[in-house]
């Protein structure tokens, strides 16, 4: 996997509206040169997010009150909430490279600092004609631990991944997640005990070798 250095964005909870402008205004720098490669690491409040394909069936019962917002990333339905690590990747693909390139490279990216925590992790190919498989599964367990929905627009991408670290997993059963019915999903800390957010996201920067901004440039 060749090396390909990121900025790095730090934030606490971000509305996702809010989010959604910042990231696009994030892309419209990038495509301009106006900005480097950029990981943005933060979390939402609680919020399903839903791609154009995703089934009426699939979506919460609205009696849980939790928002549904549909967005033009690709994937299905994907939950996010506090004590999950989001990821946005602004990221110039290189002439040769697609999309589903960059996000296999996502995946391996994640699956090394999974490992420093001391989950063993892997990617899964997607059998011809089934639901995407798209994202980062437990080895052991075979549990989903990582959400993975990008896009990219003239040739920057965009979205990015989602990984469940110490937040509460029960809103994940009130619909079907990644379009997968009888999909497990999980969490760093159900799956090695004591992990934490503090301790998450150095390990998550550092395997995208991302380092944090001037201030000069976090306000451009």
């Amino acid at each position: 996997m060749k090396s390909r250095p990121l900025a790095l964005i730090r934030d606490d909870l971000v509305d996702y509206d809010k989010a959604m402008e910042r990231m696009a205004e994030l892309v419209e720098q990038r495509q301009r040169d106006e900005r480097p490669d950029t990981l943005w690491l933060l979390s939402h409040p609680q919020v399903y997010t839903i791609g154009r394909r995703t089934p009426v069936e699939h979506l919460p019962d609205p009696a849980r009150h939790i928002p549904v917002v549909e967005t033009n990333r690709g994937g299905q339905l994907t939950y996010h909430g506090p004590g999950q690590l989001v990821g946005y990747l602004i990221v110039k693909l290189a002439a040769n490279e697609g999309v589903v390139d960059y996000i296999r490279e996502v995946e391996y990216r994640l699956i090394d600092a999974l490992g420093t925590l001391g989950i063993s992790a892997e990617r899964r190919d997607t059998p011809p004609g089934s639901e995407l498989l798209t994202g980062v599964w437990t080895a052991a367990t075979g549990r989903k631990i990582v959400s993975i929905g990008m896009r990219q627009s003239r040739g920057i991408t965009s979205h990015g991944f989602a990984l469940n670290v110490d937040g509460d997993l029960e809103p994940w059963h009130w619909a079907v997640a990644c379009g997968l019915h009888d999909v497990d999903m999980t969490s760093a800390r159900r799956e090695a005990g004591a992990a934490t957010m503090d301790q998450v996201r150095p390990i998550i920067a550092a395997a995208f070798e991302a380092r944090d901004q001037s201030v000069q440039d976090l306000t451009a």
